[in-house]
């Protein structure tokens, strides 16, 4: 993939606090309704933090409306960016402090869930490990993986290898993104289509 693709250029921020914000309002839609709200509470806040937790939870939700489902999405932002001013902004000591606690401590956010949570630790906490997106399931499944209905039936199976650093974790996961992107979604449409028409020619 990386031959062929090239360099992902994933996750695309000029922040970490861009890329957590970013990885909240991208759940359940796609990365142009995201980058809509990820404007729009820029130019709002600059996403310093003092400004964003000034901000009303339905103040919030007016600001991101267009990444959808903004309800839930502000109050992950509320209590993500509320957990870090209280553990004071330090990604590296944070990291040091839970270690392999980390992710089990993220997931107690409120809106934060599997997804979001191994994202935050390979962007935020810069630590190597398996973010098993919707794009990782397809392609794994087409690998001939059996189990990769949800997040948490492939995150179980694989481990990335030892040598991984966390800048591999990073690249690996956007160019199954990038790959994802290019050719399983239309392979997706296609086997729909097939499927589809298939299904008419029998009836």
């Amino acid at each position: 993939m990386s031959q062929h693709l090239g360099p992902s250029g994933w996750w695309p921020a000029d922040s970490k606090r861009e890329i957590i914000i970013g990885a909240i309002l991208v759940q359940n839609t796609n990365w142009n309704n995201a980058a809509l709200g990820l404007v729009s509470l820029k130019a709002k806040t600059a996403f310093e933090p003092k400004n964003i937790l000034s901000l009303s939870q339905s103040e919030l939700m007016e600001i991101i409306k267009s990444s959808g489902f903004y309800k839930n999405k502000s109050r992950a932002i509320l209590a993500t960016f509320e957990w870090l001013n209280n553990e004071g902004w330090d990604y590296d000591e944070i990291r040091d402090r839970y270690g392999d606690n980390l992710r089990q401590q993220l997931l107690k956010i409120p809106g934060i869930g599997q997804e979001t949570a191994d994202v935050f630790q390979v962007y935020i906490f810069d630590k190597p490990v398996f973010i098993a997106d919707s794009y990782t399931r397809r392609l794994f499944s087409k690998l001939g993986y059996r189990k990769t209905k949800t997040y948490q039936d492939l995150w179980r199976q694989v481990k990335l290898p030892a040598s991984f650093s966390y800048q591999d974790a990073q690249e690996f996961h956007g160019l199954i993104d990038n790959f994802g992107k290019q050719y399983l979604r239309y392979a997706g449409q296609f086997e729909k289509s097939f499927l589809n028409n298939k299904d008419v020619k029998h009836s």
